[in-house]
Formats: C-alpha cells, sequence, structure tokens
C-alpha cells in the first residue's frame, strides 16, 4: 500500500471507520436473508481481544496503548467485538477500540446498540470480565438474556471447597448483587465442575451466573466460536508498526469485515449446493483466497474487495477506495 494511500486511511476517524463497518455488515445480512437459512435472531457474544504486545515507546499515546487483560507489565491496543453466535452464521457485527478510562458497561452498551439496529437479539454471552453487577442490570432492562462467568472471589471459592468437600458436581443458588441505594440486581450462580480437570483443589469449579436458568448454560460453549474466529481473521490481517490509532482501527476492523465476507460467502455457497446451511465451513478462508484469484486473475486482496463491493455495496466500496 502506498503512502497516499495510508495518509487518506490516516484521516479517517474512528467515527467514520465504525460507520462504513456497520453500513458494510448491513448490506451483507440483507443479501445472506435473502435465504432461509438466515437467522437473523439469537445469540451475541461480546469478547475483547488484543492486538500482540507493543513493545516500543507509547509515550503520547497511553489512552490507546493500554495494559493487557491479564496482570503483567506489557501493554497492547484492545478491541471489543459483538458476533453473531450459536445458529446464525458467525459475522462480527460490530467493532470499537478500548481505550483508558472506559468501563465495561459503556462498551457494552454501546455494541449491544449497534447489534439491535441490525439483529434481534435474545441472549447475550460474555467473558468474566464483564461479570459487573451494572452491566448484568443492564442487560437485563434490555429484556435480554445472559450466561456470564464470574471471577471467584472468597464466598465463591469457599462455597467451591465445599462442594469439592462433598464430592458435589453442580450447584445452584439466587443471588442479589448489589447495585447502590437500595437497589440490587437478581441473579442465579450456578458452580459447574469441570471435566478432566489439571486442578485437585476448589479451582475444579466455575462459577456462571445467568438470569434465565441453568437450561441456557450450554449455550456459554457457543462463544469458543470467537475464539476460532479470531485464528482465522488474522490471515486477513494487514501488518503495520504505525502507532496511528485511526489506521490500526482500520487494519482490525476491515480484518473483520473481510472474515464475516468469508462467513457470508459460504453460507450462499451452501444453500446454492444443498438447500442447507452447516455450521461447519465447506470452504476454507485460504480455498476463497485461491479461488477468487484464479477466476479473476488478480491478487487476494483485490479479490476480496471486488467481492465485498458486490455483496455489501457502496460501504464496502468506500472501504475498498480508501485501502487499494
Amino acid at each position: 500500500m502506498g503512502h497516499a494511500h495510508r495518509d487518506h486511511l490516516r484521516d479517517l476517524s474512528i467515527k467514520q471507520i465504525r460507520e462504513m463497518y456497520r453500513q458494510a455488515v448491513g448490506r451483507l445480512l440483507e443479501e445472506v436473508a435473502a435465504t432461509e437459512a438466515f437467522y437473523r435472531a439469537g445469540i451475541v457474544a461480546i469478547d475483547i481481544t488484543e492486538d500482540d504486545p507493543f513493545t516500543g515507546d507509547r509515550t503520547g499515546h497511553e489512552d490507546e496503548i493500554i495494559g493487557t487483560k491479564e496482570k503483567n507489565d506489557e501493554y497492547a491496543y484492545q478491541w471489543a467485538t459483538v458476533q453473531l453466535v450459536g445458529n446464525a452464521v458467525p459475522m462480527v457485527l460490530d467493532a470499537r477500540p478500548v481505550q483508558k478510562g472506559e468501563t465495561r458497561l459503556e462498551i457494552v452498551e454501546d455494541l449491544l446498540d449497534s447489534a439491535e439496529d441490525l439483529v434481534h437479539v435474545d441472549n447475550v454471552l460474555m467473558d468474566r470480565e464483564f461479570d459487573s453487577q451494572h452491566v448484568l442490570e443492564m442487560i437485563s432492562q434490555r429484556g435480554f438474556s445472559y450466561v456470564v462467568p464470574k471471577r471467584m472471589q472468597t464466598s465463591e471459592r469457599a462455597q467451591a471447597k465445599r462442594l469439592l468437600r462433598h464430592d458435589q458436581d453442580r450447584y445452584e443458588t439466587d443471588r442479589k448483587l448489589h447495585l447502590g441505594d437500595n437497589e440490587w440486581h437478581s441473579t442465579t450462580m450456578i458452580y459447574r465442575r469441570k471435566e478432566n480437570s489439571e486442578h485437585d483443589d476448589h479451582r475444579q469449579y466455575s462459577v456462571f451466573m445467568t438470569n434465565t436458568g441453568s437450561g441456557h448454560l450450554t449455550e456459554y460453549g457457543y462463544r469458543w466460536e470467537i475464539e476460532s474466529g479470531y485464528k482465522s481473521i488474522k490471515r486477513f490481517m494487514a501488518a503495520t508498526t504505525s502507532k496511528n490509532f485511526g489506521l490500526r482501527f482500520f487494519y482490525f476492523a476491515f480484518a473483520r469485515l473481510l472474515y464475516s465476507i468469508w462467513r457470508a460467502v459460504d453460507l450462499l455457497v451452501q444453500v446454492e449446493l444443498t438447500g442447507e446451511y452447516e455450521h461447519s465451513p465447506v470452504i476454507t478462508a485460504d480455498n476463497t483466497l485461491t479461488l477468487l484469484k484464479k477466476e479473476t486473475g488478480i491478487g487476494q486482496w483485490g479479490a476480496l474487495f471486488g467481492l465485498a463491493s458486490r455483496l455489501s455495496g457502496y460501504a464496502a466500496g468506500s472501504l475498498e477506495n480508501s485501502l487499494i
């Protein structure tokens, strides 16, 4: 990519990039929604991912290159996403940066606002870093169910130790979490013993919180799609050493768009061939890139940009013009 194109990307604001992304995904959803195999309602998963640890001088960028989720001395750019999971094609509905001073409540509210504009949300899955009672209360007030693991504090560790002494695999209890003043959030805590745990103490147990009963606990397994998706998305990421926040976010967002296009194309191909959609892809990302290059005679990026323009309309075309 030439310097002129990078300069153009640096001029894009985070707001502009997010708006282009949402427009592109919206057009993509309309394309796949024309098939009966597409589920436009259901489960979304919210997650925060990190770039590789940043090892350079972050002077002047301390609000953008923040600490990692692990308790260590490393720093990294962090991005948050909301993604369709479950029976739906696993498309990334929106992405945003995570900056110093933002609360998890603000991040979740923002991403759910975007998701609701695109699909009907029933259930929200999150990692334990979102186990704040204020986040859970906001989700409940929107009429959604949630499943989220809880970080073990003193009371949870004590309960897990009691379960271990009694050799009990599962336990449920209703709890009220204090919101402030005289307000409380009601939730159900579910203790579940992990199969084949490497630990021989209370760490054999995980604690989940839900507002919808233990029957939805199995849905939490759908979050593995995010981890699997992130591994696939890495092949779409453009490498950069730039500290320009907008450029970094553009690369992250565009990789998510390309991933979503690949999964949407896979759905369309499956429906065309069999009339049905199986969640496991029949075409891989590498196969898609190879076939596009063969059919178009142009490089992988150019082929995907062409496909993005056809499936996602003007918004994806705008991204193409920005990058090529």
